[in-house]
């Protein structure tokens, strides 16, 4: 009798172990709106629907970075308490922030927030046609150099400093759900916000991801400036073809502010898509530093950093469309 009971229970457990190691995989696409800008998330061979624990995700990073959300913690620093504790995600930005603001001799600054909102392209909102005074006036706030995290805290060596972690952010929340889809064992996945991109593995049918580029001149139709192919790369694309405003006197005013002059003038280059095996965050933040950068200084930083590919997009001394580009893979 205990011979049949003990035959019996390990049967059952070679059932149940069976059953569970056969636990039956799906497909998901997963839509929605975040960051302010639409996203898309599509993962193969999920075990479930992973948006409850997506959504968790999306909202402490908002409670930490975002500068729309007067109760963030970034908000909290902008307004001058010197009481909050960043958590994790604000110190890895900050601590990205510090790596590519040196590395691009100050072309990538997210403290040049008081000047994004003074042009009318921050939360809030004031269109401001700046002088020349005001413009240097401001730029005593700006410099990642004057501010320092010290035992968790932001110190600034002036409290006029703003921060601004949207030209990372998209990226870094890219990098927050690729990460997580990881953890899952998630082998083939594609996360886009805005236009940001991160992919690993391949499509079903074995295929590469496609993704189209923005055509800037054309930004307002699907047909895009080419198709491109990634695999296992980050991808981020800047331009000034949809933040842009008109002075009262008609000069035109973009929204990748130069920090090293506090200038909001567009140059001849248009779009910067950076392509590399990095994190998303990184990539979005040499895009921003690109657009700032220009044409020239961007080759030249691209020839000396091999491991950036990018597609640039620009216009000539004639107005004729013109694209650079070190990426082979269409």
């Amino acid at each position: 009798m205990k011979l049949l009971r003990i035959t019996s229970l390990l049967t059952i457990c070679l059932i149940f172990f069976s059953c569970s190691s056969q636990i039956a995989t799906k497909d998901y696409v997963l839509e929605g709106t975040v960051f302010g800008t639409t996203y898309k998330i599509v993962y193969l061979e999920g075990k479930k629907n992973y948006q409850p624990e997506i959504n968790q995700l999306f909202n402490a990073i908002n409670a930490s970075l975002s500068t729309y959300i007067p109760t963030s913690d970034i908000s909290k620093i902008n307004q001058g308490d010197t009481s909050i504790s960043v958590d994790s995600y604000f110190e890895e930005v900050f601590y990205k922030s510090k790596k590519i603001y040196k590395e691009t001799d100050g072309y990538f600054d997210p403290t040049v927030g008081n000047l994004v909102n003074a042009w009318g392209f921050g939360p809030k909102n004031t269109k401001v046609d700046l002088t020349k005074q005001q413009v240097a006036d401001q730029m005593r706030f700006v410099g990642l150099n004057k501010v320092s995290l010290v035992e968790g805290k932001i110190k600034k060596q002036f409290p006029e400093i703003y921060f601004d972690f949207n030209s990372i952010a998209k990226g870094y929340g890219i990098d927050v759900i690729a990460r997580f889809l990881e953890q899952e064992k998630i082998a083939n996945y594609l996360v886009e916000i805005g236009g940001e991109i991160r992919v690993k593995g391949n499509k079903k049918d074995g295929s590469l991801w496609a993704i189209k580029v923005v055509d800037p001149v054309k930004s307002d139709t699907n047909s895009g400036f080419k198709n491109i192919t990634l695999k296992n790369k980050s991808m981020a694309t800047s331009g000034n073809y949809r933040k842009y405003r008109y002075s009262k006197t008609g000069e035109k005013y973009v929204h990748t502010i130069n920090p090293k002059t506090g200038f909001a003038y567009e140059s001849n280059l248009l779009s910067v898509s950076v392509i590399a095996s990095l994190d998303c965050a990184d990539v979005d933040a040499y895009a921003t530093a690109f657009m700032a950068m220009g044409l020239e200084k961007t080759k030249n930083f691209v020839l000396k950093n091999p491991h950036l590919d990018v597609i640039l997009i620009y216009a000539d001394t004639n107005g004729a469309i013109n694209e650079y580009t070190t990426y082979t893979h269409f």
